[in-house]
């Protein structure tokens, strides 16, 4: 990274400026890890056995750490921790989601800053919420340091529209989410609920969030969960193309359409989604054989559509 020059002026400017009498927060990254993963879990042998003349229940999970530490001790928490001196918060998420978790090369960008002054009993923590998309079934996962254990969790959101009115030019709608998480393995389930609140003017608007349940969620993991989950449907509502990084290298057309419609919610035509994608993907000479009535093409994703 280039560096500014510095001129006389400023250099004396600095000398005497003291960033001390500014209140300064704590810096952290929470990281939303989302997967398309089979029904039955590929971290454990499981008693029940496949079925092989039909393809595998497929399952939108996130990634959760037990929290082995206070606040939230026992409590279940996205991957997550301080950012380091020259550190940024990318490279923070990184670290993290490999430290906590064994997972490392995911997807991963931005899609929020959480700085409520009291989302954190410890202090003033600002939060930067990062979305990671993983193979799920590429890697075992581990706890670290601060966790007692990582596990993947079935996700399933439920909105329900409390209010909506107008006045004065103003539209406010409330929104009640229902977060329903599920583990197989531990047989654990829980559901937490964000309100949302949206407020329209014209033609400009803003939305704000208030955890009302945890359930058994830390912090306010719950929000940040929900706006993750909204950013990541939004953009397969769009050209589609970040489901991908939900996929391995490559797949059947019918596991890439099964991904689309875990994260929409609903199910596609199948002539409407093939005609779709088209551009986006190429047909190899391989097929997969096991699973179905009869062999399945593979396919992998275009390159030049992906990065022409």
């Amino acid at each position: 990274m280039a560096k500014y020059a510095l001129s006389k002026k400023e250099k004396e400017f600095l000398k005497t400026y003291d960033i001390t009498e500014f209140d300064r927060p704590s810096v952290t990254t929470d990281v939303a890890a989302f997967a398309v993963m089979n029904e039955l879990s590929t971290e454990a042998p499981s008693e029940k056995k496949l079925n092989y003349r039909k393809d595998p229940e497929r399952e939108l999970q996130i990634l959760l750490v037990k929290r082995g530490s206070y606040p939230f001790k026992g409590k279940w928490a996205l991957p997550g921790g301080f950012s380091k001196k020259q550190e940024s918060t990318h490279e923070t998420a990184l670290r993290e989601l490999e430290e906590e978790t064994g997972v490392a090369d995911a997807y991963l960008r931005p899609f929020g800053v959480f700085s409520k002054p009291e989302r954190d009993p410890r202090g003033w923590i600002i939060s930067h919420g990062y979305l990671a998309l993983i193979d799920g079934g590429k890697y075992r996962l581990h706890a670290g340091a601060d966790a007692w254990e990582a596990a993947w969790f079935r996700l399933s959101v439920e909105c329900k529209e409390v209010s909506k009115k107008a006045k004065h030019g103003m539209t406010v709608v409330e929104n009640l989410y229902a977060l329903h998480f599920y583990q197989a393995e531990r047989d654990l389930e829980f559901t937490a609920k964000v309100q949302e609140t949206k407020r329209f003017s014209e033609l400009h608007g803003n939305m704000t969030y208030e955890v009302v349940d945890m359930g058994e969620l830390a912090f306010d993991h719950a929000e940040i969960i929900l706006n993750a989950w909204q950013s990541l449907r939004r953009e397969a509502e769009g050209s589609g193309k970040i489901i991908f990084d939900l996929m391995p290298e490559k797949f059947t057309l019918n596991s890439l359409q099964r991904a689309f419609e875990l994260v929409l919610g609903r199910k596609l035509l199948v002539a409407n989604f093939r005609r779709k994608i088209a551009p986006l993907v190429i047909e190899t000479e391989e097929e997969i054989t096991g699973v179905g009535h009869r062999p399945a093409k593979l396919y992998r994703r275009n390159p030049e559509e992906f990065f022409g």
